[in-house]
């Protein structure tokens, strides 16, 4: 399992990040896939506050196995849509939903903390001020945005830069071969090609959710199947379905499957980056890792997103 560092995290990080969005009971199935992904190599767990339940259950399996030091968590709150009604990007919400936090997971800091959304009306100091007591408090050891804008983390952490603090170090956003034409949920942020310029000037991480996006690349979806209104609303376009075209083709010349390549894309930008995955079984699993060792030349990697006609020889 490859990995990287980011700083304020004294773990070695796998690059593959376990997501627990459909972590709803732990049975023998589910105990079978997280053990699958510990032996893999893995030791990163996505979640959040706001993910019903899904905290406890982790935590649960976490004190079973005996291994919260061995692991990275990461979690996310003040979250619009959590308990009280509207906008809760505010030191009251980042603390309330924080405290919640650690008693479900079980644990007394938590590695990489995240908000979970961003309110562009409220001013970045107060939030930045909040987030670096909680670092100075040790519950936190690193903090990070879920669904930010490029522009606000960068003026987020001027202002961390100008007040002596310390600003974000990773940012969680949607990053796929296939773009986005809308956000999938309200409020989400992807990557767009602005974005990913951003990335590569600062070298800031980026964790990317729905990395597969949403299977498009799988072979289920087609341009004539609109079945699936969701996928059709946001990934259904000519650029993705060439996309998809040329996945195909180099998977066929690599002896891959469409969605390795898809996932491997996301692994090779000049930038650091991770990928949560929500595996429905170890065979999914294992077709995740060898996407995350496959390579793909620079060529490769602009001619799938349209950037070149031709990979060159």
């Amino acid at each position: 399992m490859k990995t990287m560092m980011i700083q304020g995290v004294n773990k070695a990080m796998s690059r593959l990040i376990m997501g627990t969005g459909d972590l709803r009971v732990l049975d023998e199935a589910k105990r079978l896939m997280l053990d699958a992904y510990i032996e893999a190599g893995g030791n990163v767990f996505d979640t959040a506050h706001q993910y019903r339940g899904k905290e406890q259950i982790l935590g649960q399996w976490l004190a079973e196995k005996k291994i919260r030091e061995k692991v990275v968590i990461m979690t996310k709150g003040a979250h619009h849509d959590d308990g009280s009604p509207g906008p809760r990007v505010n030191p009251q919400a980042i603390r309330k939903d924080l405290a919640e936090s650690l008693e479900r997971l079980g644990t007394d800091y938590i590695d990489l903390y995240a908000l979970h959304r961003d309110d562009p009306s409220v001013e970045v100091g107060p939030i930045i001020e909040e987030l670096n007591e909680q670092l100075e408090s040790k519950r936190i050891r690193a903090i990070g945005s879920s669904n930010w804008s490029y522009q606000r983390i960068q003026e987020a952490n001027e202002y961390a830069a100008a007040h002596q603090l310390v600003g974000f170090t990773f940012s969680s956003t949607n990053l796929s071969l296939a773009k986005a034409r809308e956000p999938r949920w309200e409020g989400c942020v992807s990557a767009d090609e602005d974005t990913c310029d951003w990335h590569e000037r600062n070298q800031l991480t980026l964790l990317s959710w729905s990395s597969q996006a949403g299977g498009f690349f799988s072979g289920n979806f087609s341009p004539d199947n609109l079945s699936d209104a969701e996928m059709v609303r946001v990934y259904y376009s000519d650029e993705n379905w060439e996309r998809y075209r040329r996945t195909v083709k180099l998977a066929e010349q690599k002896q891959v499957s469409p969605i390795q390549i898809s996932l491997s894309y996301v692994f090779h930008q000049p930038f650091p980056t991770c990928a949560i995955i929500g595996p429905r079984n170890p065979d999914e699993l294992h077709d995740s890792v060898l996407a995350m060792n496959l390579p793909l030349t620079t060529a490769e990697v602009e001619w799938l997103d349209l950037k070149k006609e031709e990979i060159a020889e």
